[in-house]
């Protein structure tokens, strides 16, 4: 219970015989009293907020952490959504609105903890030059670990996505490159496509795909970096690399709009959908003018767009 609504039961229970009792307690009681109230109703609200759990598995020999939301008002068979950390990062993202669309609309949320590399820096291993060294197989570790929370907590096998921020959003083009039987869609978030992988995965399946990406972003060009002058290896340039599946999906026309300001100080974006795909697939592309190298929030909700995207492929 809220403290609003705490006060407001008290005080309808309040009768002319209350009143008198409560004139002859002192005023330094009565804070006391009120102070206590607080107390229990912050607890509860930490308890509330508190849904999220940490757990460690074993998967292809290593021992590896997640978190996961199940909303109260979750249903047998609710889907499925992977939000990965960027590079450097950890699995701490209740922050970033999904925990909160989940709620909204009934599905599970995991984030899953990347490991650590030679520069002792969680990450995902998609293939930079310094990963060349890494062992860790996280396509292998990201369908396990798909499976084994449908398995064990009742969720959907055909209604699993993965969403990811920069290292994770890399991620999450390699999952659509070779892992569309796992994952129903992706959405990556400043995300980049390294130049290896169409080359390494040529006979990929049609995927749904969402990216948000900022146009002055510096960490993840949005016009590529083909000559590698950032560290991170050869990547195409968004559009290109959206183009991609564009055309692997079948696209056949373009539906462009601004959005709305979510506030007077957020970037314009630019809404590119591209539809009429086969099978459905549609691939979206929100283009943040101005936009630096971030999860998005600030001139957008991210979670509630990236849900209404995936919401679109559920089945």
């Amino acid at each position: 219970m809220g403290i609003r609504a705490f006060f407001l039961k008290f005080a309808y229970r309040i009768t002319p015989t209350t009143l008198y009792y409560m004139k002859r307690i002192s005023f330094l009681r009565c804070i006391a009293l009120f102070a206590i109230a607080i107390f229990v109703s912050t607890v509860v609200s930490a308890a509330e907020k508190a849904k999220s759990k940490i757990y460690t598995c074993v998967i292809d020999g290593i021992e590896r952490t997640y978190k996961l939301y199940l909303p109260d008002n979750i249903q047998p068979n609710a889907p499925l959504v992977f939000v990965l950390h960027g590079y450097g990062g950890n699995f701490n993202h209740d922050d970033k609105g999904f925990n909160e669309a989940a709620d909204r609309h009934g599905f599970a949320v995991c984030y899953p903890q990347g490991s650590k590399d030679g520069r002792k820096k969680n990450c995902w291993n998609v293939g930079y030059p310094f990963q060349a060294d890494m062992k860790v197989d996280d396509i292998s570790f990201m369908c396990k670990l798909a499976k084994k929370l449908q398995k064990e907590h009742n969720l959907s096998r055909r209604n699993t996505f993965c969403t990811g921020m920069s290292n994770g959003g890399e991620m999450c083009y390699l999952l659509a490159y070779c892992r569309q039987s796992t994952f129903k869609a992706v959405a990556p978030i400043a995300g980049l496509t390294m130049e290896w992988m169409p080359k390494a995965y040529t006979r990929t399946r049609p995927i749904p795909l969402f990216e948000i990406h900022g146009t002055e972003d510096r960490t993840s060009e949005w016009t590529g970096d083909l000559k590698n002058e950032g560290g991170w290896g050869a990547y195409l340039a968004v559009p290109d690399a959206v183009n991609y599946w564009v055309e692997r999906n079948g696209c056949k026309r373009e539906v462009t709009e601004k959005l709305p300001l979510k506030s007077e100080n957020s970037h314009q974006v630019i809404s590119h959908k591209y539809v009429d795909a086969k099978r459905g697939n549609e691939v979206w592309l929100y283009e943040i003018i101005g936009g630096g190298h971030s999860w998005g929030n600030k001139d957008l909700d991210t979670a509630e767009e990236i849900w209404k995207f995936f919401s679109t492929f559920t089945k």
